[in-house]
């Protein structure tokens, strides 16, 4: 884990309230794992007072690609950055998916802006695999495929691709694939329903809990999670936020 002063290289649209952050952060770059995030002082005041999480969405060398949408003054803050600008990244933090085992398909269930974590974990992930994404989003407008192969589209409207939520558009694909795992990452209510799922269905899956989290590495205490059996708790930024599918309770 570092703190770094990290410099901005690029703030690129994707869409309508889509941004990617480009920071040149070679130290944290160096150490990250698929599914990791950091903690981003989002400026050089104490407004916001707190960092904000994000996950890593990808690296090139040394630098650190950042998916976020604007949902508050942190964000807003962050999308009009210049290159140059200098940001205060702490990371990598937390637990990443595991891409070892005996797979052959890699199914990526990405809702909203959970497809972030996936451009990484794509790159890194063994060639050999065969990668199918399934994308979910309430609309057409709000879909984000950014460094996503095989892509496979469910808005909530019909918009775009098959009408309904992206667990619904897997139950309809899953047939066809052969010896799966499946690595999520989205609200945690599709989450839920994803966990139900694969529970019932006993099929691997990795799920990366969205949760609010103020110091990041476990210190503040403030972001537990009880576990599937409801005896005990872990702790979002440390203990996940990758987590297999029956380890939490959502």
């Amino acid at each position: 884990m570092y703190v770094e002063k990290s410099i901005v290289q690029s703030v690129e649209v994707i869409n309508n309230s889509t941004f990617l952050l480009k920071v040149l952060s070679p130290s944290i770059a160096s150490a990250i794992k698929p599914g990791q995030f950091c903690n981003v002082k989002v400026s050089e005041s104490n407004f916001p007072l707190l960092r904000r999480p994000f996950s890593i969405c990808d690296v090139e060398n040394e630098s650190i690609f950042f998916l976020f949408d604007l949902h508050g003054e942190g964000t807003k803050i962050l999308s009009k950055k210049n290159v140059g600008d200098e940001l205060d990244i702490l990371g990598p933090l937390g637990k990443g998916f595991n891409l070892e085992g005996n797979y052959e398909t890699a199914v990526i269930v990405a809702g909203g802006l959970g497809s972030a974590p996936f451009p990484f974990l794509i790159k890194k992930m063994d060639p050999a695999k065969n990668i199918k994404c399934l994308v979910g989003a309430r609309s057409s407008e709000l879909v984000v495929t950014y460094q996503l192969k095989n892509a496979f589209i469910a808005t909530d409207d019909g918009s775009e691709g098959f009408k309904g939520n992206v667990v619904e558009l897997l139950k309809n694909e899953i047939h066809s694939l052969q010896k799966i795992r499946i690595f999520a990452c989205g609200p945690n209510v599709m989450l839920k329903a994803l966990q139900e799922y694969c529970i019932a269905n006993k099929l691997d899956c990795q799920i990366s809990v969205e949760c609010p989290m103020a110091c990041g590495f476990g210190i503040c205490q403030g972001c537990p999670i009880e576990t599937y059996d409801k005896q005990s708790y872990k702790l979002v930024c440390k203990d996940g936020p990758v987590f297999n599918a029956d380890e939490v309770s959502l």
